[in-house]
């Protein structure tokens, strides 16, 4: 005898469906903090305004659109649905006034509710605290791909690390060098695009000492997804000794060391010097836009934790850096304007050369 599989009762449906929406719910939470990017564990004053205007007002209104919206779902599935054995066609309805006017002007309130805020907080976020707060004033230019720190104040410049002081406001000016990118710091404050040709303003407060780490947010090509930077939060007495020492002359290696054999092939026939300087101090009165090399300032890399804006320095990342530019990070200037030109004319360097550039640049500190 065929066996007639039996149909699940409603209350199965919707004991399943419950169960669903409660693993979809509680999967959420394991992204929520802990996470070196998560704009949930705001530590500076401008990202835990923007997460207090999300979890407040939108938030909510959030949650209760999801449940009358769900719910109605929900009710109307299990009420009109196909009872057995029967074949009716449903009432052919074309449109109701009322409920469409309903549906533009409920949308309409919620985005009014969610704008009033919304649109007062970007007023304030950015306004410039004036010269009575004794702000951190500092420049940040984006490159393909990698960032560039100046600080006018004190004529020096880096890249890939941003040095901050804990509770002292920042004001920083961004831009970019050739295609919008856009600077993200999301424990520490929003999102700024970089355009070429225009200066835009981020001002904050960090408010935890560490390192931050952040991220361009616009697309700018093939490696925008290596396009990363720290922000370290010190006391000012930190910032003031990592200030004091970049202004000081970087010491010389060794005479006769293999350090000083990596200086010499720097500068000489290896051709870094073209697009990379190793003096962290410019003349602070330089336009922003004017570009102070083609490279990153590779001034005490040696300490820096990041190498290509992406991958860890390690003397054996550095090593395959310089070895195997294109397999790091293909499309880059240093891949495209010196390893493959290298690699066409056969005048790549030596094990033994790459080996002596890379105890130079570990020296740089």
């Amino acid at each position: 005898m065929k066996r007639i599989a039996k149909r699940p009762s409603t209350r199965s449906v919707l004991v399943m469906l419950l169960l669903a929406l409660t693993v979809v719910l509680t999967s959420g939470c394991a992204v929520i903090g802990g996470k070196i990017a998560s704009t949930s564990d705001p530590a500076g004053d401008q990202a835990r305004l923007i997460w207090d205007l999300f979890i407040t007002p939108v938030w909510w209104l959030v949650i209760v659109v999801f449940v009358l919206v769900t719910g109605w779902i929900l009710i109307n599935i299990v009420r009109f649905r196909r009872q057995p054995g029967d074949t009716r066609i449903p009432p052919q309805v074309h449109g109701n006034q009322r409920l469409e006017i309903a549906w533009t002007l409920i949308p309409a309130i919620i985005l009014a509710l969610i704008a009033v805020p919304s649109t007062r907080l970007i007023f304030e976020l950015n306004r410039d605290p004036g010269p009575g707060s004794n702000a951190l004033r500092a420049q940040v230019i984006g490159h393909q791909w990698w960032w560039e720190f100046r600080y006018p104040e004190y004529g020096i410049v880096t890249a890939g690390d941003l040095h901050l002081v804990v509770g002292r406001p920042v004001v920083l000016t961004i831009t970019s060098h050739d295609v919008i990118h856009s600077f993200w710091p999301p424990r520490l404050a929003g999102k700024v695009d970089a355009v070429p040709g225009r200066a835009h303003t981020m001002v904050f407060t960090p408010e935890e000492t560490g390192v931050f780490y952040g991220q361009c947010a616009e697309l700018c090509g093939a490696q925008h997804a290596h396009m990363q930077f720290r922000v370290v939060v010190q006391t000012q007495e930190e910032f003031d000794a990592w200030v004091a020492k970049l202004r000081r002359p970087i010491p010389e290696p060794p005479a006769g060391s293999l350090a000083a054999t990596g200086q010499q092939l720097y500068a000489g026939k290896a051709g870094c010097a073209g697009c990379h300087q190793v003096s962290p101090t410019y003349d602070p009165v330089t336009p922003i836009n004017k570009t102070l090399a083609v490279g990153p300032n590779l001034a005490y890399i040696g300490e820096r934790h990041v190498l290509a804006a992406f991958t860890d320095n390690t003397p054996e990342e550095l090593h395959r850096w310089i070895a195997s530019t294109c397999d790091v990070k293909p499309y880059s200037i240093m891949c495209e304007k010196w390893w493959r030109i290298r690699a066409e004319q056969n005048t790549l360097l030596t094990t033994e050369e790459v080996d002596a550039i890379v105890a130079y640049m570990l020296s740089l500190q």
